[in-house]
């Protein structure tokens, strides 16, 4: 995985420059929001209960299905499993749409301007173990301030994978496909713990008061997601608490999977630069706009698509301007392109397949002891 110093591409007065471009058009998107953005936002929300209902109707719907009410026992485990299935699909979707674009965004205060106590983010609580307090600072002040920083971003592998040269490489990350599986499959277990600082635990830096402090609000948080997700639904059901539990699981599962390939793939596919924390001393604002430039990337795709991505499939748009409304993202997209173009700097886009694929092989590669430090000044760009 390449390096680029946003100092050895542009001068200190292209920095300059450069960070005024990125402050105006951030001012000129900030001044156009109004009714056709707030319309945007409880139209998300709306859909978002609407999809959800129907994916827990879909579920209990199951249940008369199921074998023993059959005469053909394959032809009613198809029906059963099939009308299961759309369910906990319709379920995930729901809390997709709920985790990505609804509770990542409104977290980030991107809709604070519409003065909506219901819809801020001091009074958002998402559809996820993680406390959002918690995440505000682990996301929105660690890894927006240190975005690619090793040692400093707990994004870069989330203090379980090895992605980058920088990291020294120790036998424990052999197997550490097998960890990026585990981690997919509970992400939102790692997000709800990714708040600790692993490194200053394991060193004795991070008080005990402090992680204490820390489990018991998340324990408290996830005590009340899995009693409504595995218990009080499922009760719902009655004799067939198992299939509503069953199809929740699911549905938890598909959402973090999801998840964590669209985190993944904005932060770690090829061609994506990496830095010490020596490198961003001194860093002007503009060297530090370039850093968010040059640590991102976009997935290409459509409408539907960007919502379920939350819009972090324009991952470097949502660096530049994490507090405007995630709608705005593909607008903006095309000045972005120009003003990187204009600078110099890396614009780091590619399909789904390009970024999943070149992620993954990035985890792979750095599951051996290859790779040496280097201070190459070229990356990739994929168009």
């Amino acid at each position: 995985m390449s390096r680029v110093h946003p100092r050895q591409k542009l001068s200190p007065a292209d920095a300059e420059a450069f960070a005024a471009d990125v402050d105006a058009l951030h001012a000129k998107v900030r001044k156009t929001l109004g009714a056709r953005d707030r319309n945007y936002l409880l139209r998300v929300i709306r859909v978002q209960k609407i999809i959800a209902v129907a994916g827990r109707a879909v579920i209990f719907a199951s249940v008369p299905l199921m074998p023993w009410f059959f005469h053909h026992a394959l032809a009613s485990k198809a029906a059963f499993l099939c009308v299961a299935l759309a369910g906990a699909v319709l379920l995930s979707l729901a809390k997709i749409l709920e985790n990505m674009e609804l509770g990542h965004n409104i977290l980030h205060g991107q809709w604070d301007w519409m003065n909506d106590p219901e819809i801020h983010s001091s009074s958002w609580e998402w559809d996820n173990v993680c406390v959002a307090a918690q995440w505000k600072h682990s996301h929105n002040v660690v890894h927006h301030t240190w975005t690619n920083v090793v040692g400093k971003d707990r994004d870069v592998g989330y203090q379980v994978l090895r992605v980058t040269d920088e990291q020294p490489w120790h036998w424990a990350y052999l197997p550490q496909m097998f960890y990026t599986i585990i981690l997919a499959l509970l992400f939102q277990w790692g997000v709800g713990l990714h708040d600790i600082d692993f490194e200053n635990v394991r060193n004795g830096k991070l008080p005990k008061a402090a992680i204490d402090a820390h489990m018991v609000a998340m324990k408290a948080k996830a005590t009340r997601q899995l009693l409504k997700d595995y218990v009080l639904w499922p009760l719902l059901a009655g004799p067939f608490f198992v299939v509503v539990l069953a199809a929740n699981l699911v549905a938890n599962g598909l959402r973090n999977i999801w998840a964590f390939i669209v985190i993944f793939c904005g932060h770690f596919p090829s061609g994506v630069a990496m830095y010490t924390a020596e490198e961003t001393e001194n860093e002007s604002r503009g060297d530090f706009f370039a850093r968010q430039v040059s640590g991102s990337c976009n997935i290409s795709g459509g409408g539907l698509f960007h919502v379920m991505t939350g819009n972090l499939s324009h991952q470097v748009e949502h660096h530049l301007f994490p507090d405007l409304p995630s709608n705005r993202y593909g607008e903006i997209a095309p000045c972005v392109r120009e003003l990187t173009q204009k600078y110099g700097l890396p614009y780091n886009e590619g399909s789904f397949t390009r970024q999943l694929g070149t992620t993954f092989w990035n985890i792979l590669k750095h599951s051996f002891p290859t790779g040496q430090k280097t201070t190459s000044t070229t990356t990739t760009t994929t168009t």
